[in-house]
């Protein structure tokens, strides 16, 4: 997958999102078994192929709240938009969200993009500037995260958004909720996040 957002810190809208162009990637069987921890560490590991939620997982991890600077609300309509295939199970037409995760002090941690049936969006997201994982919390909306693939790979706009050098470690999932996928999300971890995890590929 390619991406033809150029790099930006501006506040300027993406008229597309930010896929890695991967050198490796897995699919489901590879997430249920995991990697070798000579690919990819078991920190790594528990935050990639896990089932819990980032944006926690990332506030554990700094010491800081999660927010997120919202760059994106697009209508998609029935496009595939260049997502995974799993796409097809969110029924559209369809709404693309795209964040960056950062600290409160101002350092990016993640990028995620999202899509999701556009008609039930507002009931989700009713604060569109919270991380997916606090609205959904709030509403106590039980979910089921199926994490579906794992890649390693490049994108020049993360290298400029995130000021750090790849490759990138990232994932695509789907939500679940009430045996119905609810929204497909594809995030990319920042390299920044080996002050707290470590080397994701041990030497």
């Amino acid at each position: 997958m390619t991406s033809t957002v150029r790099p930006t810190n501006s506040v300027a809208l993406p008229t597309a999102w930010y896929s890695l162009n991967p050198i490796w990637q897995g699919g489901e069987e590879v997430v249920q078994q995991g990697l070798p921890h000579t690919q990819l560490a078991p920190a790594w590991q528990m935050l990639l192929l896990g089932d819990g939620s980032p944006t926690r997982h990332l506030q554990l991890l700094t010491g800081e709240p999660t927010e997120v600077d919202v760059i994106d609300m697009s209508l998609v309509g029935m496009d595939a938009d260049g997502a995974p295939d799993h796409i097809q199970a969110v029924p559209g037409p369809r709404l693309r969200r795209q964040v960056w995760l950062r600290t409160a002090s101002g350092q990016r941690l993640a990028y995620a993009t999202s899509w999701w049936e556009a008609s039930h969006v507002d009931e989700y997201l009713q604060n569109r500037s919270l991380p997916i994982w606090a609205s959904l919390a709030r509403l106590r909306t039980e979910l089921y995260r199926d994490v579906q693939g794992i890649y390693c790979g490049h994108s020049p706009a993360l290298e400029s958004a995130f000021e750090q050098v790849g490759p990138f470690w990232g994932r695509h999932y789907l939500f679940w909720h009430h045996g119905k996928p609810l929204t497909l999300i594809y995030e990319v971890f920042s390299p920044y996040l080996t002050k707290y995890l470590g080397l994701s590929q041990p030497i």
